[in-house]
This record gives C-alpha cells, sequence and structure tokens, in this order.
C-alpha cells in the first residue's frame, strides 16, 4: 500500500503588486494588478508505506507547499492527492488521526503551560486510551530523553528541548505517516543526533513512513535512502541518494593551499586541457580542484612543478556539494 499518491499536484498563488507614486496607489483602490504564481507545478510522485523519504530544495522551490497540500491546510488548485487512502481536504477529521505533523518554526504546544498538560489535551483531541497512551509514549518520552521536561512550561524550553516535545507531541496518537519541516533547525549535534536516532526506531518499530524537508543534507544521509528533489516547483530528481551519488558525484575535490595568493586564470591556464573546476577558498591563496578521479596524478604533478604547495587534502565529493552543483548547473534529472 502507497502512504502517499500524488498525481500532476499544482498550487497556484494570486500575487498583487502596487502601482508607484500617489495616482497608481488611487487607481490600485478600484483595480488590482496581480500576477499568478505556479508555487508546485504538475508533480507526481508515490511514497509507500514504511519508506523515509527526503523532500528537498532550495528556499522557494515549494517544499512546505506541498506539504501543506498533504496535510490538508492548503486546497490544491488542481491534481489528485491520496495520503493513507483519504482525501486530506475532503475527510479531514479521520484524516488527521492517520498524520503526525512537526514544522520546525511553529508549535503545537500551548506556550504558557506544562508539556505534560498539552500532551494530556492532544490525547483528549485524538482519543488515545490511557492504556494505548501509557504503552506508546513512556517509550517515546524515555528515548527522547523528555520526562525532566514534562513539567515545565514550553516557553521555559531551550529550542532543543522544545523541538524534542513536539516530536514526542505529533508521535501521541502513533500515526503511520510523519510529516517533517525543517526539524533540527538551529539544533545542535547531541539534539540532531538524538533524533535521528529516535526516528530510525520508530520506523523500524511501527514501519512509520516519514516525509523529511531539510537543508540540512546530514539529516537525509542519515535517515534517507530515498531523495526528492524540487527545483522551482518542479520535481528534478527522484531516486535513491546512492544513485545520486554515483551519477553527480564522480570524481574528487583536491584541496591546495599555496605558498602564495593565487589566481582563477592561472589556475585555469595551468590545468588547460583537463576537465577541472577550481574553487576559491576563504583565504587567497586556498584553492580546490573538482576532478575526475583518473586526473588525480596529473592535476597533482602540473600544480606541484610549478608552485610551492604549503598543504593539500584530497576529498570525496559531499552530497551536499554535488546537490549544490546540481541546483547551480541546472542539471534536470529524473
Amino acid at each position: 500500500m502507497n502512504a502517499i499518491e500524488v498525481e500532476n499536484l499544482r498550487k497556484e498563488f494570486k500575487s498583487y503588486s502596487s502601482r508607484s507614486g500617489l495616482i497608481g496607489a488611487f487607481r490600485d483602490l478600484f483595480t488590482r494588478n496581480y500576477k499568478i504564481i505556479r508555487a508546485v507545478n504538475d508533480i507526481s510522485f508515490t511514497v509507500k508505506q514504511g519508506e523515509m523519504v527526503g523532500y528537498i530544495g532550495e528556499n522557494g522551490a515549494g517544499k512546505s507547499t506541498t506539504i501543506k497540500m498533504l496535510t490538508g491546510i492548503l486546497t490544491p488548485t488542481s491534481g489528485k492527492v491520496i495520503v493513507n487512502g483519504m482525501n486530506p481536504h475532503k475527510e479531514r477529521e479521520a484524516f488527521v488521526r492517520t498524520i503526525g505533523v512537526v514544522f520546525g518554526q511553529r508549535s503545537q504546544l500551548w506556550w504558557d503551560i506544562a508539556v505534560q498538560e498539552s500532551f494530556r489535551l492532544l490525547k483528549k483531541v485524538y482519543r488515545v486510551s490511557d492504556e494505548d497512551y501509557k504503552e506508546h509514549m513512556d517509550h517515546v518520552i524515555e528515548t527522547l530523553d523528555i520526562g525532566p521536561l514534562l513539567d515545565k512550561p514550553v516557553r521555559k524550553l531551550s529550542l532543543g528541548q522544545r523541538m524534542r516535545c513536539e516530536l514526542a507531541a505529533a508521535l501521541i496518537h502513533n500515526p503511520p505517516l510523519l510529516f517533517l519541516d525543517e526539524p533540527t533547525i538551529g539544533l545542535d549535534v547531541l539534539v540532531k543526533l538524538k533524533i535521528r536516532q529516535f526516528l530510525k526506531e520508530i520506523n523500524e518499530k511501527y514501519n512509520t513512513t516519514i516525509l523529511l524537508t531539510t537543508h540540512d543534507i546530514s539529516d537525509i544521509e542519515a535517515l534517507c535512502e530515498r531523495v526528492i528533489m524540487l527545483d522551482e516547483g518542479k520535481i528534478i530528481y527522484d531516486g535513491s541518494l546512492q544513485k545520486l551519488k554515483e551519477n553527480w558525484g564522480e570524481g574528487k575535490q583536491i584541496q591546495f593551499t599555496f605558498a602564495n595568493e593565487m589566481t582563477l586564470d592561472i589556475l585555469k591556464e595551468l590545468t588547460d586541457g583537463l576537465q577541472v573546476t577550481w574553487k576559491k577558498g576563504e583565504q587567497a591563496n586556498v584553492w580546490t580542484a573538482h576532478a575526475p578521479s583518473a586526473l588525480l596524478p596529473e592535476v597533482i604533478s602540473r600544480v606541484v612543478a610549478r608552485y610551492s604547495i604549503q598543504d593539500m587534502n584530497i576529498n570525496e565529493i559531499s552530497t551536499e556539494e554535488i546537490i549544490r552543483n546540481i541546483y547551480e548547473e541546472g542539471v534536470v534529472h529524473g
């Protein structure tokens, strides 16, 4: 069974623009200029039950708009959306009992009351029995290490503490599908690791489907085998993270620290005829060459023969670098 089925999904917004000057402002009182902005542009994909999928893209690519349509917050302009076998907009009450949602920049907890009181209110909202609540939430509270936080008002929690409580709140009714929109934004490394480990556990224990949007590529690498990349409202890649690396991550990066300041023109002339891309570091004498693995010896030989080198490092191309290059170069790969 597919947890999510999306077919030709589109969302358009009407954007108004103001005319300049006093006359323009007067004219705006009677007629408005506007244009249609297509935030999500006829996308189609499916997510199987139990999958953990990374939904990634630059700011404004349409990620959050998609999540809001999948969760029933926004109504699509056109297209088909079926989530957990239901239409999120037409079967609202039954549907919300089957999903959990965490928005990194918005809270579902009540600001001035203790965390456990928010949990009790949500327990009533979702009609969770005392037995089911205790069996499930005891494990959640222990794993996320939020026991000492239950008596504290939400406003007194740090960001990391609040996000762990937000995640627990989204799982009170043990939903089969969890939407996470930037859940680790602004968190320190230890909190991120704790949240990632917990998400792996609930996926393995309950076969929970997780759709994750994030700018932190390390989250994707730690949790997801599959990624869907969005650009200007369209899907430009849908497949395994490993395949993405294999197709676009060929070659290595060589970081040279020169004894003296270096320029791009000199380096381009030095490696003329070779498939090499140079990028400047934060310091004027630090440059990184991106080249196919087979050309590594030739690149190093040419550089070392001509210039004094203080340091040199050879690294695999990171997933973050691969994704950045795809967006910068406008590469489309389905």
